[in-house]
Order: structure tokens, then sequence, then C-alpha cells
């Protein structure tokens, strides 16, 4: 059995594990995840990049999640002679038709607003890339088979999947995978996809795992650990009402699958415990309101205490001023509203979406906050922010940053160092191999020495981008 990493490795984005084993004499070749890279022109290079495979020869997919960094680059994948089938949790399908239909809708109007702006000579650099069309998307949901969490399914003969709930956002999964190659006795191989912090919004606990010979385990968070929710509330209420109270906005780059949800039910929930005066809320993302209401859908997937805030603000909708916005000028319209504003806007890492506009709106004015609840990638818009850039370029323009940034990494939806080796100690015996993945090398590198350290776990490996491993 062979593991070749594409991506996620020595870095966060661009999750894609190839995997070949022998079955009844013929070699089976798949993907645990197919994601994009993100942050600047290196990641949109790796995107271009092509496979050191024919993707004709991929039998399957298995995706742990809908997040662009583990799905992003599944429709180039089909276009390019994919045409197995992608097996995903009902969740991450729904999401997946918001999602990747949005991206699709992003590439294509980065690139026409360049080519606007370039023939209007105030274009510096290099045009962006469209990686894929909306076409090829609506080709590439054809592709999808739902697996409820708990159901083994046969996917080839001698291969079986079962989906865990990883606990990070809807319909995320850890992908159990059981595998009786030829020649040897069955292994079996644990994805942890993106491992959830125990005891957050939203979103219940990760299930533990008890036995595994393999496993590729996150490492986004590997080398801290993150302030406790009350920590986190109390920091979220303190910059919240000193902004308020010098008539500014605060501004909130936000995932729009997963933590945009979080945060508009803990602010909620905030109200309800009265921690928080009324706010006015604006959600300015069109898949993050859709996302919402998948949310709503799925219910009964969400954490109880989750619920009991829901059910709370169903019975008193005037405690909060929450509006969805829904088009283009009501967005624009957004960025004259001065102050008493809470703006939440996708995308996460304020590389492409509607708050790249709202931050040139708000970043110049001191009473302003803007509030980084998720992590940066290196390169990203966001990074820039979070190590206190002065000056930031948008829409080819420098913008003055006089707002104050604030970094909240107790709402993250991946699980901290502590976090990760609580799940890892569900194993009942060391796995033989544990590859560390999906963080940036220190990270990583701190969360590799901890598992041999105190699970005393011998085999720990950091795999290299493009390197092939034998388990």
């Amino acid at each position: 059995m062979k593991i070749q990493f594409l991506g996620a490795a020595g870095e966060v984005t661009g999750s894609r594990h190839s995997m070949e084993v022998t079955l009844a004499g013929k070699v089976r070749h798949f993907m645990v995840d197919y994601g994009m890279f993100q942050g600047g022109r290196e990641a949109t290079n790796k995107n271009l990049e092509s496979l050191p495979f024919s993707p004709k020869e991929l039998d399957f997919v298995v995706l742990t999640h809908a997040h662009i960094d583990h799905s992003g680059l599944l429709p180039r994948l089909c276009a390019q002679g994919f045409d197995g089938p992608i097996y995903c949790t009902p969740a991450t399908y729904e999401l997946l038709k918001i999602l990747l239909l949005d991206s699709a809708h992003l590439q294509r109007a980065d690139v026409e607003r360049a080519e606007r702006k370039q023939k209007a000579g105030k274009w510096r650099g290099e045009l962006p890339v469209a990686l894929y069309s909306r076409e090829e998307v609506e080709v590439t949901l054809t592709r999808f088979e739902v697996v409820e969490y708990g159901k083994r399914i046969e996917l080839v003969p001698g291969i079986h999947l079962e989906f865990r709930n990883a606990g990070h956002i809807l319909g995320s999964a850890i992908a159990v995978m059981d595998i009786a190659e030829d020649g040897s006795q069955s292994k079996r191989c644990v994805f942890s996809g993106d491992i959830g912090m125990k005891g957050k919004v939203l979103m219940p606990d990760p299930d533990l795992v008890k036995s595994a010979d393999v496993v590729v385990v996150e490492s986004t968070y590997g080398d801290r650990l993150h302030r406790s929710l009350q920590e986190t509330e109390d920091e979220l209420v303190e910059v919240i009402v000193s902004t308020m109270d010098a008539h500014g906005n605060v501004v909130m780059p936000a995932f729009a699958v997963g933590r945009t949800q979080e945060i508009l039910f803990l602010l909620i929930d905030l109200v309800r415990r009265k921690r928080l005066p009324h706010l006015s809320i604006w959600v300015d993302s069109p898949m993050a309101t859709a996302a919402t209401h998948l949310t709503q859908h799925f219910f009964k997937e969400l954490d109880g205490q989750s619920q009991v805030t829901f059910e709370w603000y169903k019975q008193n909708p005037n405690a909060v001023d929450l509006r969805f916005i829904a088009d283009v000028e009501e967005s624009k319209a957004l960025n004259k509203v001065k102050g008493g504003a809470i703006i939440i806007s996708a995308s996460g890492m304020c590389d492409a979406g509607r708050i790249v506009h709202h931050l040139e709106a708000n970043l110049p004015r001191a009473q302003n906050a803007i509030v980084i609840t998720g992590f940066q990638a290196y390169g990203s818009l966001g990074r820039r922010l979070v190590d206190k850039a002065r000056k930031v370029r948008l829409f080819g323009e420098e913008v003055a940053v006089r707002a104050s940034i604030h970094t909240i990494g107790g709402l993250s939806a991946h699980a901290d160092q502590a976090g990760l080796l609580e799940w890892l100690r569900g194993f009942e015996q060391a796995p033989k191999t544990v590859f560390v993945v999906h963080g940036e090398p220190e990270s990583s590198s701190v969360l590799a020495e901890s598992i041999r350290q105190e699970l005393h776990w011998k085999n720990v490996i950091i795999p290299e981008r493009l390197h092939t491993y034998q388990c």
C-alpha cells in the first residue's frame, strides 16, 4: 500500500492524499480529498500543476468535508478526465452545491474585474486565473454518492468505508477505511480530515476511533492551545462593546460555511445571556446565507446548546436585528454605514468575495475593529492583517490599516494541540504509522514530537509534498 501526499504537506491548504493498493491482482488508485491551495500566487501555481498520474486512473474519491481546501479542485479533476464516484456525507453534498458553484463564480468575477482594471490601466501584476467553470461544477455534482455517518459500505471489492463525525463543520467526517490488500492482513487507514474542538459552539464533539494501522492526522493548531470558550467570549464582548461605544463597525471575515454560523449562534447566545445588548448584524455573503438555512435543515446534527439557542431566537426574533444581504447594491450600500454595525462576510482568509470591499471601506478608520476568527494561510490578505501590516493592496490600490485588528483563536473550528492529542488517545493501541499533515512546518513538527513524547508512538512521520510512502 502506497500513499502520496499531493498537498497539505508542510502547509495547511490543498489536502490531497493519493492511495494505491493491490487487490485481487489489480492496482486500485483513489484519492482522499482533492482540495484547493489558498494564499497568493504560489498557491495558484500549485493549483495549476498537473498530477503525477492521469485522473482517468482513479477509481474513486473519498471526501472528508466541504471546505474548499479539501474539495475545491474536484471540478478541475473531473474536467481532466476523472469519471468515478465521489463519496461524502449528505450534509457535505448539500454544502458543496453552494460552495463549489460560489467558488466558480468568484473565480470568474475576479478575472473579469481584473481584466476591466487592466484595460483602464489600473491593474498591476499578473491576472488571476479561473480554475474551472460553473458548467464544470454542475457536471462534478453528478458524481457524488452520499453515505450516512456510521454506515459501512464497500467501495470496491476489498475496500470498505465508514464515516464518523469529525465535529468540524456540518457534514464533516473522519474517513475510516478497511483495506484487504493482497498478500497481507487487512489494514485500517483513518483519515482525520479536520478535527473539531471539543465543547465548541454548534458542532458535537468529534467521534473517537478505537483502532487503526495508519492514521493521517491534521495539525493546523498542533503547536498551540486555544483560549477557553469563556476567555473567547470575554474578549469578543470587550471588542464589540468598545467598538460600538466608539461608534465604529466590527468587521468579521468568516468562512461562509461553519464559521459564519458559529459566530451567529455565539452572538445570539451572548444576547440571550445578556452579555451583549441588542445587536445589528449584517451577513453579507450569499453562500453564508444559504449555508445558514442549510444548518437549520440539519438541526439535529447540532450540539444541544446550539439547539437551545436557536429555539430561543425563534421565540425572540427582535432580540437581534439580523439581516442577510442578497444583492450587490445592498452590499455596496452597507459600506456607507459608518458605525454600529457587525458585518460578517466571506471569504474567511480575505482573499476574495465581498469581505474585500468591506475591508477597503473599514480598514482606514481607527474606530473600526477587524475581528479575525479563523486560520489565515501564509500569503493571504488575512495573514498580512494578522501580521500587523500597515498597508495592504486591495483591487490594485494601497489601503492604510488604521482599524484595530483582533485575533480570537478560541472560535477555531479546528482542535488545538490538546484536542488533537485527546482524539488520538482514543486509539486503544498505537497505530503502526502516523502521518502528520495539514499544518505549517512548526505546527506539524511540534505535534509530531508531542505524539512521540506523550503517547509514546514511535513511527510518526511529517510527509513531504509529492513524496510517496510505503505503509
